[in-house]
């Protein structure tokens, strides 16, 4: 329902940074493509999670701005206002304008993962950010340990471990 609209509200507000946008776009595919395998259809949910998606790195500009880094809390913190201004701006419902900026505000933090929406999320972006070396190079962890720890869902262990079958050798 508002996801078109939200795509522009999100490349207006990256402007010339375009990997943002197409790191975005990549985690919003991978959490539909994860939808889609968990069946999950029901309006209020697939709302929360497509927007939650195009959304969940909004703050990484302003807390380069004000802090000189995107670190993963800085960029939580500074995110979630923003994230409430632009569904201010696309009309988004209460509702879900609510757990929309909770996920972008919690979208680095492990723990606060409360439910099946926020893990499409977690999921999706760490389908994104495996490839690219996070975890592993980040925290020393396996490829085994860091699907384990990071994934519930069947259709996101499945994407992941596809990828791995082709990638990670020993």
């Amino acid at each position: 329902m508002y996801k078109d609209r939200a795509i522009e509200l999100m490349k207006r507000h990256f402007g010339k940074e375009e990997h943002y946008v197409d790191h975005a776009l990549k985690v919003t595919g991978f959490a539909e493509e994860i939808m889609a395998g968990e069946a999950i259809d029901e309006p209020f949910f697939a709302n929360v999670i497509r927007l939650a998606g195009i959304f969940h790195d909004v703050g990484i500009p302003v807390a380069m701005i004000k802090h000189g880094t995107s670190a993963g809390p800085l960029q939580e913190r500074e995110g979630e206002p923003i994230a409430h201004e632009l569904m201010a701006e696309l009309g988004v419902r209460r509702d879900i304008a609510e757990r929309v900026a909770y996920i972008v505000g919690k979208h680095h933090t492990r723990e606060a993962v409360d439910g099946l929406d926020f893990q499409v999320i977690w999921e999706a972006d760490a389908l994104v950010n495996i490839p690219n070396g996070w975890g592993r190079r980040d925290y020393g962890c396996t490829f085994a340990e860091l699907v384990d720890a990071n994934f519930r869902t069947k259709t996101g262990s499945d994407l992941i471990n596809a990828w791995g079958q082709q990638n990670i050798r020993g």
